[in-house]
């Protein structure tokens, strides 16, 4: 006999929604494995004792980590989002007749809590992984990619000089006939400093920049059209965004120009946990933040109880001050050089007893001085100029100069040990790790984690972003981590608390007499 339902409403349900939450689903095994009652405690001084409640700190937590967990960068969609899903109203504690929170009640509460509170966050779910065993600590792989900002390119503005803008037009022939009228997306707020507004390149930076753009911006007068926005030549040292200031002009080769932000994480190589993230200007080296990135990385693996032997990440990481750096903290770097890095001229031979070099007709190039050249502290050697004259290979060698001349950086000795480390069987495989483990987890993050663009403005709620991403991660490896090891009947390793202190005690006595200086 053929069924056919009629739907009808009830007035009265027997409706439980514990019941209708299967015991495998990841939402139930989310809320059972990971507890933020902490943040009562640790939000309590950023609201009043009077007036209306505010959203809960642990469900406003909840609702994030849902948010970059299911890939969801927009607060309103997320809420639509949440009020369909009986696993989610499960995990959030709520009941499928209570209200959820608006979605501007995220944006306002992300706006109110500090980056230390997030930080705080991630540090608990990291020890979290800790505690399983999950993250060896012996080496950290480093990566860095840029990110989407919240602010279009066609909102960028001019950088005014010192002098009359109009003036400065006139004198500067690169820009495009777009720039020197209205930004196609007029910003509603200028929310620029005055900093950010003025001009600050010299004008060698502008002739610099003149030439490497007058056919581009030729190319964008012709080209007008919705296909080709975003793709002129653009400078931070000529323009800025007047929506989000913090965001800089950024590319990669063979893509358009975006506003976008670096992130720069740090991945555990033994089961792909994320130790460290942050948010930088998109404008910066990976070289110039690689010793604040240790630091951290460094400080937080020693809470834990672990320590730190190999740093591996790719040549942008690469700098004679970032080897001494790492070499002082008692880090194995493999790191590979630059391509433009030489060990020295051709043909001369280093001799590191008496600190010369020996040219190949037998003279000594004597050291004479050190010196800092574009911020880079460099080892001048010198020949006599008697040496040089009447040498056959002069015109060779140094030309109409009266001396020959070799500025190498003071860090060779540095760079020959990093690059022996690199260069070795060892090296190789810390390689191939690399390309496995922190390039696959920054591919994830952003197809997968909600991180593919930032939804704030600012730096510092770009910071937010990233951290909320990164535990989000961390947590999804943690459960699969568990799951897998309660299926295969392994226990993990629990070491307890006073003995991690008792090692750490132990480690520091072997190092005290030396350099060796760990922020805790």
């Amino acid at each position: 006999m053929q069924g056919k339902k009629t739907y009808q409403e009830k007035l009265f349900n027997e409706f439980r929604l514990s019941e209708r939450v299967p015991k495998d689903n990841f939402y139930r095994r989310l809320k059972s494995a990971i507890s933020l009652d902490f943040l009562y405690s640790l939000t309590k001084g950023f609201y009043g004792s009077s007036g209306q409640k505010s959203i809960d700190p642990v469900v406003f937590f909840k609702l994030c980590l849902v948010g970059y967990l299911e890939n969801i960068i927009s607060d309103r969609k997320l809420m639509d989002h949440c009020s369909m899903r009986l696993d989610i109203l499960f995990f959030l504690d709520y009941d499928i007749d209570d209200e959820l929170p608006w979605h501007s009640t995220i944006s306002r509460t992300r706006q109110l809590f500090p980056e230390q509170v997030f930080e705080e966050v991630f540090t608990k779910v990291f020890e979290l992984c800790v505690s399983k065993g999950m993250v060896s600590g012996h080496t950290q792989a480093i990566d860095s990619a840029p990110i989407k900002a919240n602010a279009s390119m066609d909102s960028l503005e001019l950088k005014v000089p010192e002098a009359a803008l109009e003036s400065h037009l006139r004198s500067v022939r690169h820009i495009s006939k777009r720039d020197k009228e209205k930004p196609l997306r007029k910003s509603k707020e200028n929310k620029a400093g005055k900093a950010q507004q003025t001009i600050v390149a010299s004008k060698k930076e502008l002739q610099d920049i003149t030439t490497r753009n007058s056919k581009w911006a030729r190319e964008q007068d012709q080209r007008p059209g919705a296909g080709n926005k975003g793709a002129r030549y653009t400078s931070n040292k000529t323009h800025y965004s007047p929506t989000d200031p913090d965001a800089r002009i950024s590319v990669k080769p063979g893509k358009a120009r975006k506003l976008n932000y670096l992130s720069q994480l740090t991945v555990d190589t033994s089961n792909h946990v994320i130790t460290d993230i942050k948010a930088y200007h998109a404008d910066g080296k990976d070289n110039q933040q690689l010793a604040d990135i240790v630091k951290r990385v460094q400080r937080r693996l020693w809470n834990s109880g672990l320590l730190w032997e190999n740093c591996v990440a790719d040549t942008g990481y690469s700098s004679g001050e970032n080897y001494a750096f790492l070499e002082n903290r008692h880090l194995q770097s493999f790191i590979p050089p630059h391509g433009t890095y030489k060990g020295g001229p051709d043909g001369f031979i280093y001799y590191e007893k008496g600190n010369y070099w020996l040219c190949p007709q037998g003279k000594k190039v004597t050291f004479r001085k050190q010196k800092l050249e574009k911020g880079t502290l460099k080892d001048n050697y010198f020949t006599k100029r008697s040496d040089c004259k009447g040498c056959p290979i002069k015109q060779q060698c140094i030309g109409k100069s009266h001396e020959k001349r070799i500025n190498i950086t003071a860090y060779r000795k540095e760079y020959e040990r990093n690059i022996a480390r690199v260069n070795s069987p060892q090296g190789r495989y810390m390689k191939a790790k690399r390309q496995s483990t922190v390039e696959p987890v920054f591919g994830t993050l952003t197809q997968f984690m909600g991180l593919r663009k930032v939804n704030t403005i600012g730096i510092k709620q770009a910071n937010k972003c990233m951290q909320l991403s990164a535990i989000a991660y961390n947590l999804k490896k943690y459960l699969k981590f568990i799951q897998k090891h309660a299926k295969s009947g392994v226990g993990s390793l629990k070491v307890s608390s006073s003995f991690l202190k008792a090692l750490q005690k132990h480690i520091l006595c072997c190092f005290k007499f030396s350099n060796f200086n760990v922020q805790t």
